[in-house]
């Protein structure tokens, strides 16, 4: 270490460069869209489908496999 560092002292963190309220509607958008893709991949079948037929459920039939979500 040196002597500069000593006679200093401890030097204040940086400040942000985005605030916390700057960087929350992107955060919230994120969230619905991890929720979003969540449910696609994992419940798009059955009752609770959004649209009729098989397509979503086989556009992500391999993802399913991935995450653990049984589908067979």
């Amino acid at each position: 270490m040196s002597d500069m560092s000593l006679e200093r002292g401890i030097l204040a963190p940086p400040a942000p460069i985005v605030s916390r309220r700057e960087l929350m509607p992107y955060a919230v958008f994120i969230g619905v869209l991890g929720f979003v893709l969540v449910y696609f991949v994992g419940s798009e079948q059955g009752m609770l489908s959004v649209f009729s037929g098989t397509n979503i459920h086989e556009f992500v039939h391999d993802a399913r496999h991935l995450l653990g979500f049984p589908c067979h």
